[in-house]
């Protein structure tokens, strides 16, 4: 009995994830790979508790393993973006009407008269409670999925995902750099900028402190970005070496294509009518780019970034988002009014259960992924406090 306190506070460490460190750290294509699934899912349906939960998911993953890296403070800027499709969305559904019929008049605008020309196109007119609510469930699944890209871009360091191209993609990771540290940089500039002015007196908020902080803000963040392809340019990254043509046509067909097949088959997972299609390209797709990728990985004999390990724990990380992905792709095609509600008539969406379990699954890298140090420090604190009270 004296040593049960010291083997419950060991079984307790043993189940905790280790820390973050160079060593086990996540690979960026885990953290990608679990928010597309966690996006793939709520492209596939409009309820709006279902879309609730998955944002509620990615952001608890985010509060829990996310570092204080510039990058990670991003995840706060496509909230905002989220909330302003939504808005934007429904300002658009009442200007220029829906085609959803609806009963329930809420308010009427003056209508603009059209030629004949523009027949089926409306501006004005009666605003119903129909169109207003298939607008928001619109609304809100094209910002869960901003949200999703969102959670990805604050948990994986854009400069990693370097580490997981091959080398027929040199091109690609330079302009993937540039493109990935793009928003994590200027979300860096505005905090650096509002603190500038706050500190000298100047206001922060409003329409015309956002004009004069806007071009340094653009201007910086691509300053950035471009340095640091131009610094890997500098030392050599993705070099090549001299192949036969034959060799080299070959690699642009078959990488070509099969990102084109790639391409295909995901739209066809996406959209509703695809998915008998969509999977069976998907693949076809994917055996082709990886064949193209191999052969065109000749060229590069040089300044190759080691890849990263995927362990156990980045392998759940990527699977549980799939899991999601899945289950959400399933129910859609077992349960559709389920994850679809019906707006004509009005009626209250309900939360379906399996669904929605299958939703906090994507919870299970907030489990396994190793915290970064920062919140360990939090977390064996409280365990502190709670073993003193």
């Amino acid at each position: 009995m004296t040593y049960a306190p010291g083997a419950a506070r060991l079984l307790r460490r043993a189940l905790h994830a280790p820390e973050a460190g160079r060593s086990n750290a996540l690979p960026a294509g885990a953290w990608w790979l679990w928010a597309l699934g966690l996006a793939t899912a709520a492209s596939r349906t409009t309820n709006p508790l279902l879309l609730g939960l998955l944002v509620g998911v990615a952001g608890y993953v985010v509060a829990a393993r996310r570092t204080d890296a510039p990058w990670a403070r991003s995840y706060g800027a496509f909230i905002k973006l989220g909330l302003f499709v939504v808005a934007l969305r429904l300002v658009f559904s009442v200007f220029l009407g829906s085609q959803i019929p609806g009963s329930h008049t809420v308010f009427t605008l003056p209508e603009v008269p059209m030629p004949d020309w523009a027949q089926g196109v409306r501006i004005g007119g009666r605003v119903t409670a129909e169109q207003l609510v298939f607008s928001l469930y619109d609304g809100m699944k094209l910002a869960t999925l901003l949200i999703c890209v969102g959670a990805a871009n604050s948990l994986a360091n854009p400069a990693r995902l370097l580490k997981s191209l091959p080398g027929a993609l040199y091109e690609v990771g330079v302009a993937v750099v540039v493109a990935m540290t793009f928003a994590p940089n200027m979300v860096a500039d505005v905090v650096r900028l509002r603190t500038a002015r706050r500190l000298r007196g100047r206001p922060t908020g409003g329409v015309k402190a956002v004009a004069q902080i806007g071009l340094p803000v653009l201007e910086g963040a691509l300053e950035r970005s471009v340095a640091v392809a131009a610094s890997m340019d500098a030392r050599g990254y993705g070099r090549t070496a001299q192949v036969p043509p034959a060799v080299r046509h070959t690699t642009n067909v078959l990488t070509l294509g099969g990102l084109l097949g790639v391409c295909a088959g995901t739209y066809g997972l996406l959209a509703a009518q695809g998915a008998v299609y969509g999977l069976p390209v998907l693949l076809a797709g994917l055996v082709a780019a990886m064949a193209g990728l191999r052969l065109g990985g000749r060229r590069s004999v040089r300044t190759r970034y080691r890849p990263d390990r995927w362990g156990v724990r980045a392998w759940l990380v990527a699977g549980s988002g799939a899991v999601v992905a899945a289950a959400m792709i399933w129910a859609g095609s077992v349960d559709p009014e389920a994850l679809h509600p019906g707006v004509v008539p009005l009626t209250a969406p309900v939360l379906p259960l399996w669904p929605a379990a299958a939703v906090l699954v994507g919870l299970l890298p907030a489990l396994v992924a190793p915290v970064p140090p920062t919140a360990l420090g939090l977390e064996e604190h409280d365990h502190r406090g709670k073993e003193q009270a």
